[in-house]
């Protein structure tokens, strides 16, 4: 049976690393909702019991079954239910699934609502020691061919920092590339941001490849590119 109202979806941002990072607007919604869309629910179901918060329902929301999970969601809505959407970590359709069902939503005049927190490029980029007044965030590099020679063109634009997210495992070869094209460039590579084991690596990119060795090359790390040439 319809309701008058629609529910609303909640945008709500989880922690990277840190447990203390929840905030109290999370803490609340995340109480209040019917249903929490989430990437991975057992990750997100520990979360929940982490938090001490009541499970409710969880569905699964990532990148294969995210056009026909859409509709499902949206149903849920109009029912009057309100919905939460969260990534495994940090804040939703930040690179991470999330995208289609907001935009659905305001194609049908549903309330979207951020519930704002964690986010892995913000939080490297105010504590990077590059210039934040211009930034470009770019997400994940495609692994070849022309689609990547126009990410390298954009991440080397002079005077405006990039944020880029990259796989550990890709980090020296693309510094490299990047070394080819703008010996110049400031990096900063951050990674395992609000855990015990956070670690920032501030240089040019030719000082950062020198000392690679010394950088784990496990995860993931947020890659900050400042290329002062005009």
């Amino acid at each position: 049976m319809h309701l008058d109202a629609p529910g609303r979806l909640f945008c709500v941002a989880t922690p990277i690393g840190n447990l203390g990072d929840i905030t109290l607007r999370a803490l609340e919604t995340l109480r209040s909702v019917h249903t929490i869309a989430c990437e991975d629910t057992r990750t997100t179901g520990r979360l929940l019991a982490l938090l001490e918060i009541p499970r409710p329902r969880l569905v699964s929301y990532h990148d294969h079954n995210e056009s026909r999970r859409v509709g499902q969601i949206v149903a849920l809505l109009e029912q009057g239910n309100d919905v939460a959407l969260v990534s495994d970590a940090g804040t939703p359709t930040i690179s991470d699934p999330g995208y289609r069902v907001v935009s659905r939503c305001a194609e049908e005049g549903i309330e979207v609502i951020p519930i704002p927190g964690p986010c892995a490029a913000i939080a490297a980029l105010c504590a990077s020691g590059l210039p934040t007044d211009r930034f470009l965030f770019l997400g994940f590099p495609a692994k070849k061919g022309a689609k990547l020679q126009r990410f390298m063109a954009q991440a080397l634009e002079p005077q405006r920092t990039a944020v880029v997210y990259l796989p550990m495992r890709r980090l020296q070869g693309f510094l490299e590339d990047v070394m080819g094209r703008a010996p110049e460039t400031q990096v900063v590579v951050s990674r395992e941001l609000t855990k015990a084991h956070e670690q920032l690596v501030r240089g040019t990119v030719g000082d950062v490849l020198t000392g690679i060795a010394e950088i784990p090359q496990k995860g993931e790390c947020t890659l900050l590119l400042y290329n002062p040439e005009s």
